[in-house]
């Protein structure tokens, strides 16, 4: 079969989770559901956070920009699945699927910058609790939040360039619910070793940067703590940075759940399926757990749904 240029190939086919027509209705049920959820937790806790002054601090602000990011993450991956199920039809239009895949990236890679910032945040708050206010002044948390933007924005653009010199086969079906880059690369008709070359790279920089920020951070937390004398001040050392030390574990243990289950299966459906943790399951449960674990965002619920009451 003769390669066409990606500009001539009108749309491609996300296969989706299963193709079995008995499953699509429960698969639309419960993934409406997830959606539902994810969308109004992560609301509700951008909501309490500007509604309430005492939230007012870098720590919240970090917050509700990562509910921000994680709605728009699941929104990026699911709705076109939805639609699809919906719709009962498999397309996505070419232009479609670059723009999906462009969102991707900006989204997931703000993701982990946005963690390696609350991160920080944490180390400031626990090593230097007397400079905090003056360290993590609101001009540095805004700068932050937009160097974050920026930074992921040309990961995007970095991405969505290689992926637009590609050339396919015609009638491309992904075995996926999305388009996700490392199966488009394997349906491409031209040479990919110089992309992904690329990815591996930019990968490396965009994912490996944050992450060693990360471990620097608790490294020190950990090692601040543990000159605390008494048993109480521990505690409430770790208990500062105790949910975003959860949603960093599930967030990077999802992710290379994926990535080591990619690596361990030849079946691209497994991957799909394994996808969906870190980029569903973890935006639903990243505002549960938050507020379950902080009684300040709890009180500051609590008040929001009084008044609207």
């Amino acid at each position: 079969m003769e390669p066409q240029n990606l500009t001539d190939v009108s749309e491609f086919f996300l296969l989706g989770l299963s193709e079995d027509p008995e499953l699509q209705p429960l698969l639309f049920g419960l993934f409406l559901s997830m959606y539902l959820i994810t969308v109004t937790g992560n609301l509700l806790l951008i909501l309490a956070v500007t509604s309430d002054s005492h939230l007012h601090t870098p720590m919240y602000f970090f917050l509700s920009n990562l509910s921000l990011t994680d709605i728009s993450v699941i929104s990026t991956t699911l709705l076109k699945m939805l639609v699809n199920i919906q719709t009962h039809s498999k397309s996505i239009t070419y232009a479609g699927c670059l723009t999906q895949v462009s969102f991707f990236y900006l989204f997931i890679c703000l993701d982990t910058v946005l963690l390696s910032v609350m991160a920080y945040d944490r180390f400031v708050a626990i090593c230097h609790p007397l400079r905090y206010t003056v360290i993590m002044n609101p001009r540095l948390c805004v700068l932050l939040v937009l160097v974050s933007f920026f930074i992921s924005l040309l990961d995007s653009l970095l991405h969505i360039s290689m992926m637009s010199q590609l050339t396919f086969c015609t009638a491309v079906k992904i075995p996926h619910f999305f388009c996700n880059p490392p199966q488009l690369f394997q349906f491409a008709c031209s040479d990919t070793f110089i992309h992904i070359l690329l990815v591996y790279c930019s990968g490396a920089i965009f994912g490996g940067v944050p992450i060693s920020v990360i471990l620097f951070s608790y490294a020190r937390i950990v090692s601040s703590i543990l000159r605390i004398s008494s048993l109480g001040g521990k505690y409430k050392a770790f208990s500062t940075c105790g949910s975003h030390l959860t949603v960093v574990c599930l967030y990077y243990g999802t992710g290379l759940g994926v990535y080591f289950s990619s690596a361990a299966t030849s079946s691209p459906r497994m991957c799909a399926v394994s996808s969906v943790m870190y980029t569903v399951v973890t935006p639903m449960l990243n505002p549960f757990i938050y507020s379950l674990r902080n009684r300040d965002i709890k009180k500051a619920l609590w008040r929001l749904l009084s008044r609207r009451v």
